[in-house]
């Protein structure tokens, strides 16, 4: 039995109308297979035929190809511009495999350019969106009633906003939608399992090692922004860390000065890189360049002229080498496990000494990617 069809036996909540019609003949065809829970919290009910599928981000395409590596190729036919636009070295690596991914409709390149009327024209039965993000997110009521007075299924799930609380309840949503709930429950084995392994090292640590996280580092010209208590932010926490500015911004980001900081003197430093093998031609480009297509030699560089900035030379954490960085693009991915124990490492050396997360990131990429491990994903400034 298909796995799709076994979703269907597990179906707790069927349209009346569409019970009647099963009931008179064992041959007729659901129009809808089940109801799922999305991460807005509404209950929605899947269509039992789903062959045509917008996405709200581009940058999406690793976390669904997790449970469906045919996805791309087959089904998506219309999605944002970012993917190639934010992360261009991961977006090469999927075109070899997906040639045509670049015929491929755009819908836009923002929340704000999204094009409702070109989503509806693709006649699709599914659309999926973040709860936040750069596409139309929960709070785009009027793009949710549009393409649903259009027919079309919406559904949210979140590995941004609150990515570490939201990620293990998104991959089952999207395994349902998808019909794929084995592959999603075999990511989640995974996924829970390395998890584990941060909050089993955690339990002998005494004391929070207080650190600094700037965000997008070089994206303005201003220091510092932060991720605190949403986002990327609660990576730190998660990994046993204590962001020194996190009494100072009670939202999910903010800014703090540098003065803050060299008065603070964080004993660990670490930055998220936005920069990718195009901004990494540019040898003063201001960002930090992180990811696919990105050798450690270019990686650790792009760190280290980051550091030259004015005032960072007299921070502890940069004269004793254990200054840091980390992609971005974990704040979108359901990988985000990963970035979790690269934090842990780095604030508690000792006690996560064993720990090896180039290895997760490497049975990540073998076995729940379409594309190879390629590329240097985070780095340290060394001595």
């Amino acid at each position: 039995m298909s796995e799709y069809k076994m979703s269907e036996w597990k179906i707790s909540l069927f349209r009346p109308a569409v019970l009647v019609g099963c009931l008179l003949s064992s041959l007729s065809v659901s129009a809808w297979a089940a109801s799922v829970t999305d991460l807005a919290g509404r209950t929605v009910e899947i269509p039992a035929k789903i062959e045509r599928i917008i996405v709200g981000e581009g940058r999406m395409l690793p976390s669904l190809a997790i449970m469906d590596r045919e996805l791309p190729a087959q089904r998506v036919v219309g999605m944002l511009g970012d993917f190639e636009q934010l992360d261009p070295g991961s977006y090469a690596q999927y075109r070899q495999v997906y040639p045509k991914l670049d015929q491929i409709e755009r819908l836009g390149r923002s929340s704000q350019s999204f094009s409702v009327e070109e989503a509806i024209a693709l006649q699709p039965q599914l659309a999926i969106f973040s709860l936040r993000g750069h596409g139309p997110d929960v709070k785009d009521t009027a793009t949710l009633q549009r393409l649903s007075k259009a027919g079309v299924t919406v559904v949210y799930v979140d590995f941004t906003k609150d990515p570490l609380k939201n990620t293990e309840a998104s991959i089952r949503v999207l395994g349902q939608v998808l019909g794929k709930q084995k592959a999603a429950e075999q990511y989640l084995e995974f996924y829970r399992s390395e998890m584990a392994k941060v909050s089993a090292g955690l339990a002998k640590v005494k004391r929070k090692t207080p650190m600094f996280l700037e965000s997008r580092v070089g994206l303005g010209n201003s220091c510092c922004e932060t991720l605190t208590h949403g986002m990327l932010g609660t990576f730190v926490s998660a990994a046993g860390g204590a962001n020194i500015a996190d009494p100072l911004v009670p939202g999910a980001y903010g800014t703090v000065s540098l003065e803050f900081l060299l008065q603070s003197q964080p004993e660990v430093y670490i930055g998220t890189g936005i920069g990718n093998p195009i901004t990494a031609r540019d040898r003063n480009s201001p960002r930090i360049a992180l990811g696919a297509g990105i050798d450690r030699a270019t990686a650790q560089a792009s760190l280290r002229h980051a550091l030259t900035r004015p005032g960072f030379a007299q921070l502890k954490a940069v004269q004793t080498g254990r200054a840091y960085a980390i992609s971005h693009h974990f704040n979108y991915s359901a990988a985000n496990v990963v970035a979790v124990q690269v934090l842990a490492k780095w604030l508690y050396p000792a006690e996560f000494a064993q720990l090896n997360p180039q290895a997760t990131l490497q049975t990540f990429f073998q076995r729940f990617q379409p594309v190879p491990l390629a590329g240097t994903y985070w780095i340290e400034v060394g001595q």
